[in-house]
């Protein structure tokens, strides 16, 4: 190990650094991810649940993940898509001012009244409707195809307590309405859809029917409970935190086989630390801690403990 591995020496003199360090496999973003070798993702998951995971497949119906922070609930959904060859993951992040429209749709009325204006004066055909109406991630999810997408709908507790019941229908029925088009004469539509870059789609009289349901996964911390009507309409998977085992299995999917020998002291320790009363622990943190001590950082346990193995949860010891 090296004392040199302090970027920020906290002295106020200014000094380059020559070489910024590698970052973990899963903190790599832009040209770093792009100019390495695509890792696949993995998921670490236990038989009795990989069986419920197909059971929702099965039976076309939603797979509603609950489980602590950290235990793989948002990493399941990319897994199922990837090793099924479902495409890029539609990813729905729900907050308190989600609403079922939003999931379907966004039309922007005012950007298009005002290039219509701009139009009329200019002596220009006024825009098409379609350049204004961009599906959403639910609405994108239900468009017609043969084969599904994979549809993370993530945290649906931090949403509206009414959110879970306006999805039923469209979970039931597998279509949904767009008023502002099916009020048209013009039957043929092209809109933007939520994935990157310039996609679109053609809606008919203004109605979205999907023909094969999509893998949707609706990720849940248990932060308030759902209706008896929304329950019934899922499968329900609760994922435990992973044990020792599972735990070397994770480190060496993301971190190699060489750092088996130093996962295993850690592991070691954080089994220790995770199932005391005083310390809540993310499988993540583990991951930052071994990606640290096989970095050549000088810092010991009760280094990482503070830095990056704190509770989650604050508990009066």
């Amino acid at each position: 190990m090296t004392d040199d591995w302090r970027l920020f020496r906290g002295e106020g003199e200014p000094h380059a650094v020559d070489r910024w360090p590698a970052p973990p496999p899963w903190r790599a973003f832009g040209t770093a991810r792009e100019g390495g070798e695509q890792r696949p993702v993995r998921h670490v998951i236990a038989p009795e649940d990989r069986d419920t995971v197909n059971a929702a497949l099965h039976l076309h119906r939603p797979l509603l993940v609950t489980g602590r922070p950290g235990t793989g609930k948002s990493t399941l959904a990319r897994a199922i898509a990837e090793e099924l060859v479902l495409g890029e993951v539609l990813h729905w992040p729900v907050n308190s001012r989600s609403t079922l429209t939003e999931g379907l749709y966004h039309y922007d009325a005012v950007g298009r009244l005002r290039d219509a204006s701009l139009a009329r004066h200019g002596g220009d055909s006024e825009p098409a409707i379609g350049d204004y109406l961009r599906l959403g991630p639910l609405g994108t999810a239900l468009l017609p195809r043969d084969t599904p997408r994979v549809l993370l709908i993530d945290e649906l507790d931090k949403g509206d307590v009414d959110l879970p019941n306006d999805l039923l229908t469209v979970f039931e029925d597998g279509t949904y309405e767009i008023p502002e088009l099916s009020r048209l004469s013009q039957t043929r539509v092209d809109v933007r859809t939520a994935d990157p870059g310039a996609e679109t789609a053609t809606v008919e009289h203004g109605r979205v029917t999907c023909r094969v349901f999509p893998v949707v996964v609706i990720t849940s911390n248990g932060e308030r409970d759902f209706p008896p009507a929304f329950l019934r309409r899922c499968v329900r998977l609760d994922l435990r935190q992973p044990d020792e085992e599972q735990l070397r299995e994770i480190v060496r999917m993301h971190l190699g086989d060489d750092k088996d020998a130093v996962a295993r002291e850690l592991i070691a320790d954080f089994l220790e630390l995770r199932e005391s009363q005083s310390h809540d622990l993310a499988t993540d943190q583990l991951l930052n801690a071994v990606h640290l001590r096989t970095s050549g950082i000088a810092i010991d346990f009760e280094g990482l403990r503070a830095s990056v193995l704190r509770s989650l949860v604050e508990v009066d010891e």
